[in-house]
């Protein structure tokens, strides 16, 4: 679901591809959703983030007459088991919780402005330990929707610093406020992407799901297509022939499964993968937490949205229950909460007819598309900042990118010109090819081709070909020194200490998550734990001093 670099969308997607990106990037006027709800790990992250976007990103602008909105709401899921609600009762919980929040501390009935449509709202899922990112989840103390990119944005302040992977994100979806008034939309908080299907549009169903359709018209695509397009592996949305629009979803099935499975939708007509994210009606969603109201009462229980809300919704009873067994859930268990779903589906549906029940929202088979949920992608996605092609020129500018070298004196340091360069100070040195650097000071920099280089200062950097710096303040003679493919970031504590973790650009976080790397005391699991209840917001700005305490001693 990756755009080729130098792949050109459609004129008529390239047409609204332009309006996309012309809308996220109107950076005087963003286009925000009403409220803003993160779902965070702890109360210290939820309080970090409502004053972080609350200032920046969602900051109520001068000419606003409304006093309420923007809004952030910021939450923890305090969830009685340690695996989590799942995305569904998570979803779930963590609305209610904000409303709870938005009556507290702003006197404001959230679930009767929605009701009534009056305001737009998204929540962003962001708990988790984000294991296939690590160590650099590690290095935010646990924050991981504040891990930073490459690239800086200006803060009310006038500072630049390095944009947050949450900032990017919420940025990005706003474009869908103006069509969603009286609706949720989830989003999770590591995927930027920019439609080049229309954005905005009139919801004709209570439920509505992104995905990638592909083809043109109505037609379904043929086996070979299926196989072909991969569509055995991944969540696929099928949507009806006419003018219905109504749609279900099926997981990971060959062709002659699906044709089986979908035949209550009648004949299909366009397919393709799901993009996860969905919005729900203010009446779907009221039902919803109605239908889970023990669940949700108890903190108990896991249900996700895509195998226990929207396929018991939208397949019928033995279908479900033959792709649930493929997941090793008993047949029982399925057929008695397909039967639970579909009750509340035929209730709701007779009192509520007015829209159908599921829909798909198309971003565009040619959509571009930038995930930073695994170090492979993080690094990936960052050096295409450094690259060439149609893909590269849009995330430049998504990121307000209009040089190369911006914001930065390094007057005295040769950088390949394919090289990007933001807010960093440096007397000498070179920066290879390929490489993307932002908030680095230094005397002197040797930075090798493909490296990636964040928030950092010392007196000399020297990272090897496809190294990764991060979070890094060295005060010693000899500096940072990386050698090729490594990754090394600081974790620093709420005393101002700081550790080293280290990796390589080839180790998979999640794999690696219980073993002590070469050059490290403790694994990564080890240092989640440490990091459990930190107040980021009290070490962020001990990271800040000790940066600034750093960069000050150096003769720049």
């Amino acid at each position: 679901m990756t755009e080729n670099a130098n792949k050109r969308p459609h004129p008529q997607s390239a047409t609204i591809l332009e309006s996309a990106m012309a809308a996220m990037t109107n950076f005087a006027s963003p286009a925000l959703f009403d409220v803003t709800i993160i779902c965070t790990t702890d109360d210290f992250q939820a309080a970090y983030w409502m004053d972080r976007l609350s200032s920046g990103i969602c900051k109520k602008s001068e000419s606003s007459t409304d006093a309420a909105y923007p809004m952030v709401l910021a939450v923890s899921e305090d969830w009685a088991s340690s695996s989590g609600a799942g995305n569904g009762l998570g979803t779930l919980y963590a609305f209610q919780k904000a409303c709870r929040v938005a009556k507290d501390k702003y006197g404001v009935d959230l679930a009767s402005e929605l009701m009534e449509e009056k305001v737009s709202a998204a929540l962003y899922h962001t708990a988790g330990k984000g294991t296939r990112l690590a160590p650099l989840p590690a290095s935010e103390n646990n924050n991981k929707p504040g891990v930073k990119l490459p690239v800086t944005h200006t803060l009310t302040s006038g500072a630049k610093e390095p944009i947050t992977v949450l900032e990017a994100v919420v940025r990005q979806t706003g474009i869908y406020a103006s069509s969603r008034l009286g609706r949720l939309s989830v989003f999770w908080g590591d995927q930027i992407f920019v439609p080049t299907a229309p954005f905005q549009y009139t919801p004709t169903h209570h439920v509505d799901i992104m995905c990638t359709l592909e083809g043109e018209g109505d037609e379904p695509p043929t086996e070979k297509e299926w196989t072909e397009r991969g569509l055995d592996k991944y969540g696929v949305i099928a949507v009806a022939k006419g003018e219905s629009g109504d749609a279900a979803q099926v997981e990971k099935v060959d062709h002659p499964t699906a044709v089986r499975m979908l035949k209550n939708l009648g004949d299909i007509g366009r397919v393709g993968p799901s993009l996860g994210s969905f919005s729900v009606s203010a009446k779907v969603l009221e039902a919803l937490c109605d239908e889970f109201k023990e669940e949700l009462t108890a903190k108990d229980g896991k249900l996700d949205t895509d195998p226990h809300f929207w396929m018991p919704l939208t397949l019928p009873q033995e279908e479900y229950i033959s792709l649930m067994s493929q997941k090793g859930v008993a047949e029982d268990e399925s057929r008695t909460h397909h039967i639970r779903m579909t009750k509340m589906k035929e209730s709701f549906l007779a009192a509520n007819p007015e829209l159908g029940l599921f829909g798909a929202v198309d971003v565009g088979s040619d959509a571009c598309w930038w995930d930073y949920g695994q170090l492979k992608l993080y690094i990936a996605n960052n050096l295409k900042l450094a690259e060439n092609g149609a893909d590269a020129d849009l995330l430049r500018r998504f990121f307000g990118v209009t040089s190369r070298v911006m914001d930065s004196e390094v007057e005295g340091v040769t950088i390949d010109e394919s090289s990007c360069v933001f807010a960093c100070k440096a007397k000498s040195g070179s920066v290879g090819a390929h490489s993307a650097m932002a908030a680095v000071q230094a005397e002197e920099i040797q930075i090798g081709d493909d490296a990636i280089v964040v928030n950092c200062a010392a007196k000399k950097i020297v990272a090897g070909k496809g190294a990764v710096l991060y979070n890094l303040v060295i005060e010693s003679e000899e500096g940072i020194v990386a050698e090729d493919g490594d990754v090394i970031v600081s974790v620093t504590d709420v005393d101002g200490k700081s550790m080293l973790l280290r990796s390589k650009i080839d180790v998979c976080g999640g794999q690696a998550w219980k073993k002590v790397l070469d050059g490290n005391t403790v694994s990564f699991e080890d240092v989640h734990k440490q990091n459990r209840d930190a107040d980021i917001t009290v070490i962020e700005q001990k990271r800040k001093e000790l940066y600034k305490k750093a960069s000050d001693s150096f003769n720049l």
